[in-house]
């Protein structure tokens, strides 16, 4: 039988930049964490469409954070999102089933030469 966790999607606005995204990030995993909940996996979804406008912006930057624990590391988390000026909206949802596997990103290095394999017909 799989274990529930928990998902939070969350969108803020689209006008901050690089290093503020990912100072929410470091933040509200730190939030997790020091809750007694472990950190799954977080997903940057990218800047996308809203489907209606919220607070004058008709784009946001979407951030999903998937966590495991008791269910008391979601109220602070919540809390600390609503205090905070630069999240538009957020979501937690209580998920069923296998436990997400964190992706790896893996990238070439830029100043490698790529290999090519050529067979002769």
């Amino acid at each position: 039988m799989s274990q529930p966790y928990y998902e939070t999607m969350y969108i803020l606005r689209p006008d901050i930049p690089e290093e503020e995204v990912e100072n929410h990030l470091t933040k509200y995993r730190d939030i997790v964490v020091e809750a007694g909940a472990e950190v799954l996996d977080s997903q940057m979804r990218g800047k996308r469409r809203l489907a209606y406008p919220v607070d004058k912006n008709k784009e946001g930057i979407y951030v999903q954070l998937s966590h495991n624990g008791d269910g008391q590391q979601v109220a602070p988390l919540e809390r600390a999102m609503r205090l905070s000026e630069d999240v538009i909206r957020y979501l937690t949802v209580k998920q069923h089933g296998p436990l997400p596997t964190p992706r790896a990103v893996s990238t070439p290095e830029p100043d490698s030469p790529v290999e090519t394999e050529v067979q002769a017909t």
